[in-house]
């Protein structure tokens, strides 16, 4: 085997995990053609072929597959070397990335980001809310929020808390719409929810759990949208009380019939729960949460 440049693996990791090499460019900060002549070098120089191109993008080859497991170690090594050796521990720079469910990261973290960021003014933060679990194995953030424990993976993961959901509407759909005393009367009432087949975790499919075959008409994915459809005056909606409980434009509907507890799980690959600046981002977290408990269970 001819001798490679340890450096290409880090071209062959962005590959493998965008499938694209414009979007890996853009991540590495690198041109399209720079990225193609590293990964050309690396397949030269292993003997292998390492992707198949395809017009939809790249795909791993078994070698690809391979090899990607053991650059995935190599990247560990190195980040934790890093952290340890290179005197992350005292400067607590470099970048950290956080995937939380779409309503937790708009509307719990990004207005606490900042204490983080105030901390430690070398640390850039990357904050990704989305409807959807981002891969830890593919590194596609160093830390997740998830809505579910993971059953397998080389991951670590504790609860980071429990909250409530309760049912909300504006005060100008109430005064219009069919008389509500009870659950059962929300199947006269234009209900928010989410897609069925678009629902990310089983956690989030409640409404059976409200009244039993009871369907939503206005639909999302996001959290954000539904709540934002409700507070038009488009029906009731099932929000989490952190996000709906302090907006004066919404008002809680059967508070004593309706009441959901979902938990949060902060999740961490296995190989950086000890890099300085995960450790540190983790703990931020866990304290921000549990000091926010009375916002996330009112009345719990």
């Amino acid at each position: 085997m001819n001798r490679f440049d340890w450096d290409d693996l880090r071209f062959f990791l962005a590959v493998a995990r965008a499938g694209r090499l414009t979007v890996a460019a853009r991540r590495l900060g690198a041109d399209h053609a720079t990225v193609s002549r590293r990964i050309t070098a690396l397949e030269d120089a292993l003997k292998a072929k390492l992707f198949e191109r395809r017009p939809q993008g790249y795909a791993l080859t078994e070698h690809g597959e391979r090899l990607l497991t053991k650059a995935e170690t190599i990247e560990s090594e190195a980040l934790a070397a890093q952290s340890e050796i290179g005197g992350a521990d005292l400067a607590l720079s470099g970048t950290v990335r956080i995937g939380a469910p779409d309503g937790f990261g708009t509307f719990f973290l990004a207005p606490r980001i900042g204490l983080l960021a105030e901390r430690y003014p070398d640390l850039e933060i990357q904050l990704v809310a989305m409807p959807r679990l981002l891969s830890l194995s593919k590194r596609e953030a160093d830390i997740a929020i998830s809505l579910n424990p993971p059953k397998e993976g080389k991951i670590v993961a504790r609860k980071l808390c429990d909250y409530r959901l309760s049912l909300y509407a504006t005060e100008g759909y109430l005064a219009h719409a069919p008389r509500l005393e009870t659950a059962d009367d929300l199947f006269d009432h234009q209900v928010i929810g989410y897609i069925d087949d678009l629902i990310f975790a089983p956690e989030l499919d409640y409404l059976d759990e409200v009244a039993k075959g009871l369907r939503a008409r206005v639909q999302s994915s996001n959290i954000v949208a539904q709540m934002n459809a409700a507070v038009a005056g488009a029906g009731i909606c099932v929000l989490p009380d952190f996000m709906a409980a302090g907006d004066a434009r919404l008002m809680p509907v059967l508070r004593e019939q309706v009441s959901l507890v979902r938990s949060f799980w902060l999740i961490v690959h296995a190989d950086l729960r000890d890099v300085a600046r995960v450790r540190a981002t983790v703990d931020f977290l866990v304290r921000e949460a549990k000091s926010a408990r009375h916002i996330l269970m009112p009345g719990g």
